[in-house]
């Protein structure tokens, strides 16, 4: 099933599920003329879709509420925080092309700060698969879920067959390595995926993990590979601040906890608007540049150690 099948059917046999859009349909174009007065668009309003939901959850529908990430996080922050957040709805906003896949549009298009965002409203979960796949696998326990959602429409294609047993707040494990884990999530899990198989390929006892929630994050995963390996890294397409990194911090001083760790992230200048390939060269978040920069940090760790 497709995304919007996986809705239509939710819609025929649940009566509180909604569909709405402020006037962003890629993902649902077909389901106005298949599920009626259950799909409401509300133009390009994206406070008033989210005041709006909230007002239908209140009367207790689960609406899945659609826009473009970067206005739904931005624009409608104080909505989504007050009257969703805060009320503890069961809201769930689906933020079309987040972080980089809003590719050739520029920055004002870009959301590479909305789980940073997201993640610090009370009660809001976050929820960011790796592609089109782990978002079908996981979509249906997200939306009936009783919670407030902010989840990353992801419909890249996928180069790896998914573990279907998803719980929030737990990490999809490929492999924990010895030498270096690889933690990510989101549009970037292509990239980082081919960038651990050219390590193990080089020899080096490698793993990869995907966070797909990002709150509640598996800080259980966060402690084992800062303990356990090492180097860690961590690959986002999102700022430095607020994200991954963010929370791989925030989990290593709960948890008196220390290990090596880089990132890759956007730092506070722009990046580079350009087509998705273009940007994943420019920003050198290509695997070969991943897994080429992962090595020699990895060569520095080992010689310091051998002093």
């Amino acid at each position: 099933m497709n995304y919007e099948e996986i809705l239509e059917k939710l819609v025929k046999n649940n009566e509180r599920i909604m569909v709405m859009t402020a006037e962003n349909r890629a993902a649902i174009r077909n389901l106005p003329g298949k599920i009626g007065g259950r799909f409401i668009d509300t133009g390009i309003t994206e406070m008033t879709l989210i005041g709006m939901a909230s007002g239908l959850a209140l009367r207790g529908r689960i609406p899945v509420a659609h826009a473009l990430a970067s206005f739904l996080t931005m624009r409608a922050f104080e909505f989504a925080r007050t009257d969703v957040g805060i009320a503890n709805l069961p809201v769930k906003l689906v933020g079309g092309f987040s972080g980089i896949l809003s590719d050739g549009n520029g920055p004002t298009h870009q959301a590479i700060e909305d789980v940073s965002i997201m993640r610090g409203i009370p009660n809001m979960k976050v929820f960011c698969p790796a592609d089109e796949d782990d978002m079908l696998i996981c979509l249906e326990k997200v939306l009936l879920s009783e919670s407030p959602y902010y989840i990353r429409y992801n419909n890249r294609k996928p180069e790896y067959k998914h573990n279907e047993n998803f719980e929030e707040g737990k990490a999809e494990i490929i492999e924990v390595g010895k030498d270096i884990n690889i933690l990510t999530y989101g549009a970037l899990f292509n990239e980082a995926y081919n960038a651990y198989k050219r390590l193990k390929d080089s020899g080096y006892n490698a793993g990869l993990i995907n966070m797909r929630t990002l709150k509640p994050a598996d800080e259980n995963i966060i402690i084992d590979s800062l303990t356990n390996c090492s180097l860690t890294v961590s690959i986002e397409d999102h700022f430095l601040k607020g994200g991954l990194y963010s929370i791989i911090a925030e989990t290593a001083l709960k948890h008196n906890v220390m290990g090596k760790v880089i990132p890759f992230a956007f730092d506070e200048k722009w990046f580079k608007p350009a087509l998705l390939n273009d940007v994943l060269e420019h920003e050198k978040l290509t695997p070969e540049a991943i897994s080429e920069r992962i090595i020699n940090e990895y060569l520095k760790i080992k010689k310091n150690n051998g002093k």
